[in-house]
């Protein structure tokens, strides 16, 4: 039988499924530029790309935020959860980060709510809702720590990443596998070391993503959602 940790474990594998209904596969975050200037080209470009995101965007402002936003529903405080999610969709750097943001965050309200979340009603096409104030609080009410959460998310992250270069470079399957092997092998670090961001320290250092999203948004024939 399943303790409550085993129980957890599974919610956590329901948050990070590609089968959630909330449509993470329909956005590149830029890649779809980079590949198209030559930014990204092959197997190890990828990595390199996807990796580098990870560290200077991810795990620097995601994560943060969202170990904080699991923090302000742990202690029952939605007027703090909101103020965050805010400051995260104000944090995003071209209209195209912030739609799919809010749309993520919306989607994800809207399974909560089926799931018998009732604090996630409020946030069913909210513009300030984003992906990661949903998350933590799914996280919250299916008893997922919080460094859990941020290695799920950074992990579900990393997967739709790699997907999309698979689509895109092209990649085959077995170079993308070895991708998220090697991406395994830094989330741990990643989600340490955006444990102990100070609030002032919060923040992004990708420019060429905030550049290739820029792009993206009138590029003239796209797989991905602008």
């Amino acid at each position: 039988m399943y303790g409550s940790g085993g129980t957890a474990l599974l919610r956590l594998l329901n948050l990070t499924s590609p089968q959630l209904p909330i449509g993470g596969f329909h956005f590149s975050q830029g890649l779809e530029d980079a590949v198209e200037r030559g930014l990204v080209h092959d197997a190890a470009s990828s990595g390199q790309w996807i990796a580098g995101l990870a560290e200077h965007a991810l795990g620097t402002l995601d994560l943060p935020m969202l170990l904080r936003l699991h923090g302000a529903w742990t202690d029952r405080s939605p007027a703090l959860a909101w103020r965050l999610s805010t400051r995260l969709i104000a944090a995003r750097e071209t209209a195209e980060l912030r739609a799919e943001d809010r749309h993520l965050g919306s989607a994800l309200a809207r399974v909560l709510v089926e799931h018998g979340i009732n604090e996630a009603k409020a946030w069913v096409g909210h513009g300030d809702a984003s992906h990661a104030a949903l998350f933590a609080l799914a996280a919250m009410r299916w008893d997922i720590c919080a460094t859990d959460a941020a290695t799920g998310y950074l992990w579900s992250w990393c997967e739709n990443q790699v997907l999309a270069a698979i689509k895109l470079v092209p990649l085959g399957q077995n170079a993308g596998q070895r991708l998220l092997g090697q991406l395994i092998q830094r989330i741990p670090e990643i989600v340490e070391t955006a444990s102990g961001i100070d609030d002032d320290d919060i923040g992004i250092a990708s420019p060429m993503q905030g550049i290739a999203s820029a792009r993206h948004e009138s590029q003239y024939s796209r797989l991905f959602r602008s």
